[in-house]
């Protein structure tokens, strides 16, 4: 059995996100609209009474002050002629972070519910065409990668389970693939891979003498992505200087780009100070005689630019992790960041197919890595922004963090025979290919197509992590740890 409650402000108490929805409104150019209220929705399914559901409302989905509940599907106020009812769900296989805190809370009140999801219901109070409705739905209320958005009160929200997994071991067939059968195929499976790559691959396993499996040819892909391997700084570079008449007056072949300047100097350096430079997951640096303070910042620029919120908030969520996956462990202290945005007064008619609006993509970006952080207990200490109008179709968005750990806890060692251990939140169908397609080129698909390659974050679990992983490090539990990223389990296992 399905219980619907729906959380609501008082009257008498600014509703601060309806308002934020109306001032949107209002940006698109619709003037019709009087006033927003937002609504949050959940919905438990499990053999509850109706006094169990009463108290959930009441004890844990409203605050008693200033938020009242219902328990159902609430109408619009009565005596409005012109209402509209938007109803926000994430579609079904989308990690629900709140839905799972939901139920942790009411397993903790004793009691015992199948499943929770959450929703988001807005009445817009005023006249809407229904160009506009599906405009405030597909471009404020909702993103389409990862939400479906009802409009009207009656509207089905998706059902919450998929059918069952079931494990089917396959092959790809290469042997055979001429040379646009390899490309076809890189393209069909998202694997973003060259030709010269997928020829490689090829000759590998006819020396075998068999074809890949799936998981076999998406591991080398995630191994050969530009987001895990970083094969344009490893590049051979034929560089050039010309004066003014086109003249060359300078030109060198640099092999590898970053080896050869940054990593380079470094080593030549060998400053004392460096403890660990290149070859973790952040590098760290002497802070004092006991802790060693190491820094991680990382891009999810493709990720932002097709789900704003999500794609910074598990950015900054990513280099979070490169901190705790930093030797044995380290603590993360504070956040930093910078962001390069469109000009947000861009007009719609300027902004090419599939691209979100540059405002939309800034609030998003900026209150993803702001709630991140908040909800992990670990602050922004600064941070800077700049607006461009090349940044139209791919915002820059850099994330930092800081942490510190202990100076005998700066180098793990994993050994043959030990085991794997997997800690954190469960796995969605979000954040699949999310390797691969941060590495390829953005066009106007990259939203429709690749909607499933931004990982939903969920900082709560992450503080969880965090917090049991510096008490095991502490008590010698583990011999090597990393995180596990967009490469998934077999990029983390091959790093350990």
């Amino acid at each position: 059995m399905i219980h619907r409650i729906e959380t609501s402000t008082r009257g008498e108490y600014t509703d601060a996100h309806g308002q934020a929805i109306h001032h949107e409104i209002q940006q698109l150019g619709i003037d019709t609209v009087a006033a927003v209220q937002s609504i949050r929705v959940t919905l438990l399914e499990g053999e509850l009474t109706d006094e169990q559901v009463e108290r959930i409302a009441a004890e844990l989905l409203s605050d008693p002050i200033s938020e009242s509940f219902f328990i159902g599907q609430s109408e619009p106020p009565a005596g409005l002629a012109q209402v509209s009812v938007f109803e926000v769900h994430l579609k079904p296989g989308v990690m629900d972070p709140v839905a799972a805190s939901t139920r942790m809370a009411i397993e903790d009140m004793g009691l015992s519910v199948e499943s929770v999801r959450t929703a988001r219901k807005y009445i817009v109070l005023g006249t809407l065409n229904q160009k506009q409705q599906d405009d405030i739905a597909r471009r404020i209320l909702g993103n389409d990668c990862i939400e479906q958005v009802l409009i009207g009160n009656t509207a089905e929200p998706p059902g919450p389970h998929l059918a069952p997994y079931q494990f089917e071991l396959r092959h790809i067939r290469l042997a055979e693939l001429d040379n646009a059968g390899l490309e076809e195929l890189s393209v069909k499976m998202d694997l973003f891979l060259t030709l010269p790559e997928m020829k490689t691959i090829q000759a590998h396993f006819q020396s075998l003498q068999r074809d890949p499996t799936d998981v076999e040819l998406e591991t080398l892909a995630q191994t050969w992505s530009e987001h895990c391997v970083h094969k344009t700084f490893k590049s051979i570079i034929d560089y050039q200087e010309c004066d003014a008449a086109g003249k060359v007056v300078h030109s060198e072949t640099i092999h590898n780009l970053l080896k050869s300047t940054v990593a380079q100097a470094t080593f030549d350096l060998d400053l004392p100070w460096c403890i660990s430079v290149f070859e973790d997951n952040a590098g760290i640096i002497t802070f004092d005689d006991q802790d060693g303070v190491c820094f991680k910042v990382e891009t999810h620029n493709h990720p932002s630019a097709i789900e704003p919120y999500g794609g910074a908030a598990t950015g900054i969520g990513g280099v979070i992790r490169d901190i705790m996956g930093t030797g044995l462990a380290a603590r993360p202290l504070a956040n930093t960041d910078v962001f390069c945005f469109a000009p947000p007064a861009t007009p719609d008619k300027e902004l090419p197919a599939g691209v979100l609006r540059p405002r939309r993509v800034m609030r998003g970006v900026v209150s993803g890595v702001r709630d991140y952080g908040n909800r992990m207990g670990i602050p922004t200490v600064n941070g800077a922004i700049y607006f461009d109008q090349r940044y139209v179709g791919n915002p820059l968005v850099f994330c930092g963090t800081a942490g510190l750990i202990p100076r005998d806890k700066c180098f793990g060692d994993a050994g043959p025979g030990e085991l794997i251990v997997v800690v954190g939140g469960r796995t969605g169908r979000d954040g699949i290919h999310g390797a691969t397609f941060s590495s390829g080129e953005m066009t106007h698909e990259h939203e429709s197509l690749f909607s499933h390659a931004v990982q939903i974050g969920n900082a709560i679990t992450e503080k969880k992590v965090l917090d049991t992983l510096l008490q095991a490090r502490d008590q010698g539990l583990y011999s090597a740890v990393t995180d596990c990223g967009a490469g998934g389990l077999s990029s983390a296992v091959g790093e350990m």
